[in-house]
């Protein structure tokens, strides 16, 4: 995945950035609440904005406690770390955050192996599970923990069906295995299906949350899981250099924007729908608008190569990604209006 260099005098002042949703700038009420953060040391346990924000992401989790870290791949490294020990293997789909744009930190920082599974759009099946398990013997990694995404970000914005993680979940826990989700987008999930967050992270061990995303904070996320499990945790995460001082002044961002910013997804939502509607009109798109579920916008560029429609578009005030030689992304965000969208379409049908 590449994003376009070009950032020269010649892009128009208004930038439609939808490259990503973590690309979003915080707002007045957020940078109001950043500049009236109360702090203390957080790795000494006495950041009350910190703590203010852990209690009320394990709530809306429904679990014991939770961790603030400074991104998304941390809470999931810690994850990871926390649930196995080194020489273990844990299942996940092929293109999972985890796995595919996380550095390989699974294997440099936990020494786990991964066993990845034929998921569609990101989902797989208790019966993948199944297949691949192993007999207990000293010739094969022990299998430890399942890790899902929801919503998926290769997999478009993709939401795993409610009873399709109950079912995986009942395999898992018949073999003994863990389960964590990369929740970075579950709060879209959660708006988009009308199924909260606590229902969701009902059948996993641990949950990560991401604030820097959909939600508009600057920098953040969360680690949630039981209270032993944290305290666990948060000693991995000092030693993968995430234990941070006066972090209140970053976690009122997130805090605001996990107040104030959830139920606006929708607008996300919508926006997207109609920008896949959109490009629909448009010769030489190709895509599927059933699969537009939530903020994500995949389409197939026909007769050009999608790293140089990205190109072009960014010098036009369009951000976009390529993500394949033929497809490209669009997600809409916080800083994305109707009007963009609009705007965003006459755009790209011009660069066709």
């Amino acid at each position: 995945m590449t994003t376009p260099s070009e950032t020269g005098p010649h892009i128009p002042e208004h930038f439609i950035d939808m490259r990503s949703d973590t690309v979003t700038l915080p707002t007045a009420g957020m940078r109001a609440a950043i500049a009236g953060a109360e702090v203390g040391d957080d790795v000494f346990g006495e950041d009350p904005t910190v703590n203010r924000l852990q209690e009320r992401v394990a709530g809306i989790l429904g679990f014991e406690a939770a961790l603030f870290v400074p991104s998304g791949t941390m809470a999931n490294q810690i994850a990871v770390r926390a649930h196995t020990e080194p020489g273990d293997e844990i299942l996940l789909d092929a293109n999972a955050h985890i796995y595919y744009y996380e550095a390989g930190a699974v294997s440099a920082l936990a020494g786990v192996i991964c066993r990845c599974l034929p998921g569609q759009r990101g989902v797989f099946t208790a019966a993948d599970i199944q297949q691949v398990l192993r007999p207990a013997n000293v010739h094969f990694a022990p299998t430890r923990l399942v890790c899902l995404e929801n919503t998926h970000n290769r997999g478009g914005g993709h939401i795993w069906p409610i009873e399709r993680v109950a079912e995986v979940a009942a395999m898992a826990r018949e073999h003994g295995l863990r389960l964590h989700l990369d929740g970075a987008r579950l709060w879209n999930a959660a708006v988009a299906t009308g199924i909260p967050e606590r229902q969701w992270a009902s059948h996993f061990d641990s949950v990560s949350v991401c604030f820097s995303k959909g939600l508009g904070a600057p920098v953040g996320s969360a680690l949630a899981g039981g209270r032993e499990f944290i305290e666990r945790a948060r000693r991995f995460r000092k030693q993968f250099g995430g234990g941070m001082r006066q972090a209140g002044i970053i976690a009122a961002g997130a805090l605001y924007a996990l107040e104030n910013h959830r139920d606006r997804l929708a607008l996300d939502h919508e926006n997207a729908r109609r920008l896949a509607e959109g490009l629909m009109g448009l010769r030489g798109i190709e895509l599927d608008p059933a699969s537009v579920e939530t903020n994500m916008v995949l389409f197939r560029v026909v007769g050009m190569a999608a790293e140089d429609l990205a190109r072009r578009l960014h010098r036009a005030g369009v951000g976009v990604l390529a993500v394949g030689a033929e497809t490209i992304r669009a997600v809409t965000n916080l800083n994305v209006s109707a009007a963009d969208i609009g705007s965003s379409l006459r755009i790209i049908g011009s660069q066709l």
